[in-house]
């Protein structure tokens, strides 16, 4: 599976973390309420370790308290170019629960 959020092909989404692998690159969390056709973007990061961060990430009770079912999706790459993306990202998509 691959949805694309702006020009870049993220591997998902996934409703388990377990699809998400232990690499580097940057991840999305999204929404989707019943009925919906599209995905909201949630929160957009980057890691070392996609899976481990996604996991275990501090800002998983704002994601929660979103009230939809959330997915995961990935775009794995190198340090460099996941801080550019995950910069680009978040200026496009403004995620509600993006805040550091």
């Amino acid at each position: 599976m691959a949805i694309n959020l702006k020009s870049y092909p993220f591997d998902g989404p996934y409703s388990q973390t377990t699809a998400l692998q232990a690499r580097s690159g940057v991840y999305a969390v999204l929404g989707m309420r019943s009925g919906d056709a599209h995905y909201t973007v949630i929160d957009i990061g980057e890691s070392r370790s996609v899976r481990e961060r996604v996991e275990n990430h501090d800002r998983a009770p704002c994601w929660r308290g979103r009230n939809v079912p959330l997915y995961c999706a990935a775009y794995y790459c190198n340090e460099a170019d996941r801080m550019k993306i995950e910069q680009e990202l978040r200026l496009t998509f403004n995620p509600p629960c993006g805040d550091r």
